[in-house]
């Protein structure tokens, strides 16, 4: 996450409406997380209509802006509520640093204070590393640009969580979806807070059957795509 000019734009950490922290970057007036409430942007697109939509107790998951490590999180506190078992990647080509971290109070927002040295683990463990936290849940961190992505046929559910067009219109183009449809299996999902017309077309444009969907907080609606097969039909 670099600014034009090559240096990494200033971070601060705010509160959003739910009382969760994000951070926020003043030059581009964008933040990681809705400022209508973090955890509840995480819950409803990524859990409620992603994790939650799946139909296989074995979830292969891709998450495209791994962040402050927060879906990675609720996704983890979600397996420890039930039987499913999630292989997690998260992708992140500029990792958040130590001392935004700290200020980070997702644990005690989610009364998962049983689990925060689980969430330290997420970012204490080395990169392109994977490690197993639970006997349900491993996750391996990626540190590379959305456009590297070469998985093809291997994920179940994509969580796609990258910057606004408004800022990185390059991330929400037809050919980086065209890379999300080939890293996915056949019903394989993918889901996102944004329900710009222009990202629907790019979708669409690729093969994917795409819903619009109710939004979070602050949001009137968010996107779903479904990978369908060659004819137009999901499988």
């Amino acid at each position: 996450m670099k600014s034009a000019g090559g240096e990494s734009p200033k971070r601060e950490i705010i509160i959003t409406s739910d009382g969760s922290t994000t951070i926020y970057i003043p030059e581009w007036n964008e933040q990681y997380h809705s400022k209508h409430g973090a955890i509840q942007e995480a819950y409803h697109v990524f859990i409620k209509h992603g994790l939650e939509a799946c139909k296989t107790s074995e979830v292969s998951v891709l998450e495209m802006g791994f962040g402050t490590g927060l879906n990675a999180f609720i996704s983890f506190l979600e397996v420890e509520k039930n039987s499913m078992k999630i292989s997690y990647h998260g992708i992140e080509a500029y990792p958040v640093n130590f001392n935004e971290l700290r200020q980070l109070n997702y644990v005690a927002e989610l009364r998962a204070e049983q689990f925060g040295e689980t969430f330290r683990l997420m970012h204490d463990i080395p990169w392109e590393k994977k490690r197993k936290l639970s006997k349900n849940f491993e996750i391996i961190k990626r540190q590379q640009s959305f456009h590297e992505i070469k998985d093809e046929n291997r994920f179940d559910l994509v969580y796609f969580d990258a910057f606004g067009a408004r800022v990185q219109p390059d991330l929400w183009t037809v050919e980086l979806f065209a890379l999300m449809f080939k890293a996915m299996k056949i019903n394989g999902i993918l889901v996102t807070y944004s329900a710009k017309g222009s990202v629907r077309r790019a979708l669409q444009t690729v093969g994917f059957d795409v819903e619009r969907l109710a939004g979070p907080p602050g949001k009137r609606e968010m996107l779903r795509a479904t990978k369908i097969n060659c004819l137009g039909e999901s499988l």
